[in-house]
């Protein structure tokens, strides 16, 4: 065989094991596009199953908030709406709600500062605002997803509540007044027969006169928290703060208890240094010290003591009441000064309102201080504390503690 022929068939070997190879790499690419596209089909199974069930948790997801009353909505970091159930939309100004700012939406400048708050402190938060001469409270929280953030806001109507709410303190004001009048005249004629001139003979009459004025004081009593209670909530009552000494609204507030304490034959102890003065209004002050006391007479042992302790404590006054009486559960520190809350019935054999103790936490948190209990497991019997505000310079005039206040009139009674 020639060169020429040698040459031609390495050529022609060569050409075909290139055609070779070049077969198998096709058949390996056809195998692997056959597996691509198999992929491809169950990727798409995968995406129409996904997206088909996608479709119906959206679907039941706007059910249950198109039920639900409230306005639901979603806000990204823009303040710009994303998502929001039919009575969001109805809520809004403007049809197009998707996509626009809440500013836009509506007009409401605490709602739109509690949505930035909401974002910066990265905590959920309530707020109640008006829009439209109607009263809403709104609830918010931060959703993180990511590297992004959205808010959800949700909004109540509440004007019918704030409506009832209004309705119910105008009731027991216009009670409380009612009452007043009749017991106010009833009092003063039992007050008239214990006169020199005119008292009774027989001592079975006494007692049954004494019975009805304990009886009449109870009623009184039972006027002045309804009516206290009322001006309290509906905002009303204006504080006069004053610097005033302590003694002096304290020793006050004892001795126009000193006659139910005498019933019981308790002696009232007070260890207030007389420097010390505090930032108060005198007459809410003395009336939610009086309830203090009163409240101490109630679950006090007889022939036993009240203890009234005040110490300075940085910029803040601590007044302490004592009883020895059989105290407060701990489970129940918190819930005795709730309205109308009465405790364990067994042991107060359903005397009072249980407005005594709300009256004085309103009273005293609307000075800046704070009340609280102790329960039993830091002692035995009843120990209540408050904070005041220290007053800084000298104290004014004993005059300033006879601020007339509409407290006045039926702190009288105590």
């Amino acid at each position: 065989m020639d060169v020429a022929a040698l040459i031609f068939f390495a050529a022609a070997l060569g050409l075909a094991a290139i055609a070779y190879r070049r077969q198998h790499k096709l058949s390996a690419l056809k195998a692997s596009l056959s597996h691509r596209d198999e992929m491809i089909r169950h990727l798409r199974a995968q995406l129409q199953a996904a997206k088909a069930e996608q479709a119906e948790t959206a679907a039941l997801s706007a059910a249950i908030a198109n039920v639900n009353f409230d306005s639901v909505m979603v806000l990204d970091e823009d303040l710009r709406l994303i998502v929001c159930n039919e009575p969001a939309a109805n809520f809004c100004k403007t049809h197009k709600c998707i996509g626009e700012p809440l500013p836009v939406l509506i007009d409401a400048p605490d709602l739109l500062e509690l949505v930035e708050m909401t974002l910066r402190e990265a905590e959920g938060l309530e707020e109640h605002f008006i829009v439209d001469e109607r009263h809403y409270r709104a609830r918010t929280q931060l959703l993180p997803n990511g590297e992004q953030r959205f808010v959800s806001l949700a909004i109540q109507d509440i004007s019918e509540l704030v409506s009832l709410n209004r309705s119910r303190r105008d009731l027991v004001a216009n009670i409380s007044h009612e009452l007043r009048t009749p017991i106010t005249r009833i009092r003063l004629i039992i007050d008239s027969l214990f006169l020199d001139a005119d008292k009774p003979k027989r001592k079975a009459s006494i007692q049954s006169l004494k019975e009805i004025a304990m009886e009449t004081d109870a009623l009184l009593w039972l006027a002045q928290e309804l009516l206290d209670l009322s001006m309290i909530e509906s905002g009303e009552k204006i504080l006069r703060m004053v610097p005033t000494p302590l003694k002096q609204v304290i020793d006050e507030a004892s001795e126009r208890l000193e006659a139910q304490a005498e019933m019981k034959n308790l002696t009232i102890i007070s260890h207030v240094p007389a420097r010390l003065g505090a930032l108060c209004d005198v007459d809410q002050l003395r009336r939610a010290l009086g309830n203090l006391i009163h409240n101490a007479i109630k679950w006090s042992p007889a022939h036993d003591a009240i203890t009234i302790t005040a110490a300075e404590q940085a910029d803040e006054i601590i007044v302490s009441v004592y009883d020895n009486g059989p105290g407060v559960r701990d489970d129940l520190r918190e819930r005795i000064f709730e309205r109308f809350y009465q405790g364990d019935s067994s042991r107060s054999g359903d005397e009072g309102t249980g407005l005594g103790l709300a009256i004085c936490k309103h009273i005293i948190e609307a000075h800046g201080g704070r009340i609280w209990a102790e329960g039993n497991s830091q002692g035995r019997g009843g120990r209540f504390n408050l904070t005041l505000l220290k007053a800084d310079g000298e104290l004014l005039p004993s005059e300033s503690a006879t601020l007339s206040t509409p407290y006045q009139q039926g702190e009288a009674n105590f």
